[in-house]
């Protein structure tokens, strides 16, 4: 938790944009993991952490726009909770620690929203990502569940998201270290990995180190050895000499900011020709996105950038053919690249895209393309500094995606696919840093950079 200071602020920033109505925060609830006293380890509502910084289950709170006034809700614990849980601070005393005078009990909430609906007044709310928050909107709004994100106020969001998308300096400090601890789990897998082992024993150690200085991971961690499969969370494989391991993992830390980071190693300790070849295109994108986003430049052309190398770079190797910028206007590199270049990040490690990807990742006047690849930017908008932004270029080949651009004759006149065959096995490879704008560049978050060339990665490795 931040000084109180911090979360006056906010709120005071966040009236400045919402002048009318009742502005609604959601505590998140502990969701039980195989019954209600066996929980999945919680975690609050980002945006309720924002503006109120209590880490705490079954909390809400609520700003009246018209006077200012604030509240949290939430119910003080009883004689039971303290033989389990010892004695606890009371509510009135959490909402002191965040500068709130005002505190009430739950069902309190329930009546002053049943009050302000009769009276015919706003009501605020973001979309709710949780059932228990739709249950709860329903029996006391009334509103459809499956209403529910039409509902949900827009001015609320994009107040939102033009507070969050540009980092405060203590919480640049928390990512620091968030990309610090993601170092040591990253790094300990590099030096750890040896054939024979199973996957799953490099990721409980990248995970052990993530809970032992952090709060828990960012994400369910990713790691193996087919990287061709972009979210692959199976870790059942032996590891095997002569292919690639695609370890994409992160940790978030107790004030829940987050690292995100992906390296992608030769389990020999040694890349082939043919890995190298592919490794250093992808290397290369991703530095030329450290080296050029700065404020004003949008993200999109960052991405469009990185997959200018891609393309340019596999014409080199023979896979390709004719012009870079047609091939780059006619969505090849969706072929090798389906994904978006990066993403925000924060106290989420997609940061607010409960809210809505296009309110987070795109300005007002752009709109999302339907290109493969490039229709799956998260992140468009024109950068700022203090923004937060991953850098995550990748080259995959996915024999069943080949497949089907070759019988449709999609860009067949760019694609030299049966030299592609000789990649069927290959894998693929991603390469992520967490990247600061600056109001001249870009810098990297953490004290430390994961190896990221070909001759780094091997000399780490094999020492």
């Amino acid at each position: 938790m931040f000084d109180k200071s911090v979360y006056v602020a906010r709120r005071k920033k966040l009236l400045e944009n919402i002048d009318k109505g009742l502005i609604l925060f959601l505590g998140n609830q502990e969701s039980p993991c195989n019954n209600a006293d066996n929980a999945y380890l919680f975690r609050q509502d980002s945006s309720f952490l924002y503006y109120f910084g209590i880490d705490r289950p079954d909390f809400a709170a609520v700003i009246d726009a018209d006077s200012g006034e604030e509240c949290i809700f939430a119910d003080d614990v009883d004689m039971n909770d303290i033989i389990w849980m010892g004695p606890q601070p009371s509510v009135a005393e959490q909402a002191a620690e965040v500068g709130v005078s005002r505190s009430a009990s739950l069902s309190h909430l329930d009546s002053l929203l049943a009050e302000a609906q009769r009276k015919g007044r706003v009501i605020h709310f973001l979309p709710p990502y949780r059932d228990s928050h739709k249950i709860y909107l329903n029996s006391v709004l009334g509103i459809p569940l499956g209403s529910m994100q039409s509902a949900a106020s827009e001015k609320f969001i994009r107040a939102i998201v033009s507070q969050r998308l540009v980092k405060e300096p203590c919480e640049i400090e928390e990512i620091d270290k968030a990309c610090n601890l993601g170092y040591a789990m990253h790094y300990s897998a590099m030096k750890m990995m040896r054939p024979g082992m199973v996957e799953q024993e490099l990721v409980g150690v990248m995970e052990g180190i993530c809970a032992s200085g952090g709060y828990m991971c960012s994400f369910p961690t990713i790691l193996s050895q087919h990287g061709e499969t972009m979210h692959n969370h199976g870790h059942e494989g032996i590891i095997t000499p002569g292919r690639l391991l695609l370890i994409d993992a992160g940790c978030e830390l107790k004030s829940h900011y987050c690292s995100d980071n992906t390296r992608t190693i030769p389990t020999s300790g040694k890349f082939t020709q043919q890995q190298a070849e592919i490794y250093t295109i992808v290397s290369t994108a991703n530095q030329f996105v450290l080296e050029n986003a700065r404020p004003g430049v949008t993200y999109r052309d960052m991405h469009l950038g990185a997959a200018r190398i891609i393309v340019k770079g596999l014409s080199n190797l023979g896979l390709l053919k004719g012009d870079v910028e047609e091939m780059v206007d006619a969505g090849v590199q969706g072929l090798f690249m389906p994904h978006g270049l990066g993403h925000n990040m924060g106290l989420d490690c997609h940061d607010m895209e409960n809210l809505g990807e296009d309110y987070i990742g795109y300005d007002d006047d752009q709109v999302r393309a339907k290109q493969l690849g490039l229709g799956s930017l998260r992140m468009a908008r024109r950068l700022r500094a203090g923004n937060v932004v991953t850098d995550e270029p990748g080259i995959y080949f996915i024999p069943a995606l080949i497949e089907q651009w070759k019988k449709e004759g999609h860009n067949g006149q760019y694609i030299n696919f049966d030299k592609l065959e000789a990649y069927y096995n290959f894998g693929g490879i991603r390469l992520e840093d967490d990247l600061l704008i600056t109001s001249t560049g870009a810098r990297l978050l953490g004290a430390k950079r994961l190896p990221i060339t070909v001759k780094d990665v091997e000399n780490e490795m094999q020492n």
